[in-house]
């Protein structure tokens, strides 16, 4: 840890009204986790928000007392970064459905005085962003320089745009996409399935009981293969095996990684989330809708990387289609990687260098 490190605490919003979701249900009590940077101008408009993607949190950077591990954007966000701390007021929180502090399956309901399990309503990206803007609103801001994130997160930054596009200033949205194709649902799918197929998953209700590791261990798995590239996962592991001997155990080290994340997840990760989030993504669709409002005064900066296959790049492309159509100022940047979908989460640097500009472009 450096000397210089930074460290910050999650804080907990209680909604004082109850959160009226797409679907038409209500939630009462609701809570939001969220961490912030920097400090709120006197004006209140140097204000960026950044979502997290599927399984982040709002602990996007800094540390936290008693944690070894920095924030999963740690390297962007922070004093002279690419999102600057020094002159921009950061905001991340844990998305609705989450099970990192923010409203969700495990939290309990005010009705049963239990955990809502599969009783939880069904929610969208849509109530998420709904959620972000409840919280935005707590800081009596109008306006948000900028709404950034990657995967998940991009798909929040477009139902910012679709939804709230008059509290916007800019927009990156980065490795992410208008709505899932049949392969990324597919790939959800298996996961939710191995979920679903632990005996101890009991439709959702193992709160009191053993929790679906096994089920949570394998979606876990089959996400790290997604989220790699063939070239990254040779560099990293190659061919290479613990030992000589040919059996059934584990044994290559390419194994032995989706184990120790499988077997890391399920300390830290809720499996009725997991089901809950993905559907969220798998119905996430503004194609048809986004774009439509008077959306001329922002600024878009999309971005991609060369080996993501799992979000690949022709989806950011449709973006920057439709935002040409409409004659909406728009920069691509597709940056050359070899980490896969992870990308956006590693190579740092020359994410900074796009975006930081871009942000100091923005008159505030």
């Amino acid at each position: 840890m450096l000397d210089n490190a930074i460290f910050v605490k999650t804080n907990i919003l209680k909604l004082s009204k109850p959160f009226n979701l797409e679907s038409g249900i209500t939630l009462e009590n609701v809570e939001i986790a969220y961490e912030t940077y920097g400090k709120l101008n006197k004006n209140k408009t140097n204000a960026i928000l950044v979502c997290h993607a599927f399984t982040g949190d709002a602990h996007v950077a800094g540390f936290k007392e008693g944690t070894k591990k920095a924030g999963w954007w740690d390297k962007l966000v922070g004093s002279g970064k690419g999102i600057d701390t020094d002159k921009f007021f950061v905001i991340c929180s844990n998305v609705l459905g989450g099970c990192q502090g923010t409203t969700g399956p495990k939290s309990i309901d005010p009705k049963t005085g239990k955990p809502y399990a599969m009783n939880f309503p069904f929610i969208t990206i849509k109530d998420m962003v709904s959620l972000q803007k409840e919280l935005v609103s707590f800081f009596e801001i109008k306006k948000l320089v900028s709404v950034i994130g990657g995967s998940m997160g991009g798909m929040q930054v477009l139902e910012w745009v679709n939804t709230y596009s008059d509290m916007l200033m800019s927009a990156i949205p980065i490795s992410t996409t208008m709505k899932h194709s049949p392969q990324q649902i597919a790939f959800n799918e298996v996961s939710r399935r191995s979920i679903m197929l632990d005996p101890s998953w009991n439709n959702g209700d193992y709160y009191e009981k053993a929790s679906p590791e096994l089920g949570l261990s394998i979606a876990r798995m089959i996400g790290h293969i997604t989220y790699m590239s063939d070239i990254s996962m040779e560099k990293k592991f190659s061919r290479r095996t613990k030992t000589y001997n040919k059996s059934f155990d584990v044994n290559f080290e390419v194994e032995n990684y989706l184990k120790y994340q499988g077997d890391n997840f399920v300390k830290r990760f809720d499996a009725n989330s997991y089901i809950y989030i993905t559907k969220a993504m798998d119905y996430f669709d503004v194609s048809e809708e986004i774009f439509k409002n008077h959306i001329n005064n922002l600024k878009f900066l999309v971005i991609n990387f060369e080996s993501d296959w799992l979000y690949p790049k022709y989806q950011s492309l449709d973006i920057i289609k439709l935002l040409r159509l409409k004659h909406i100022p728009c920069t691509y940047c597709e940056i050359h990687s070899t980490y896969g979908h992870d990308a956006f989460l590693i190579d740092i640097e020359e994410e900074a260098r796009l975006i930081k500009p871009f942000l100091e472009s923005i008159k505030i």
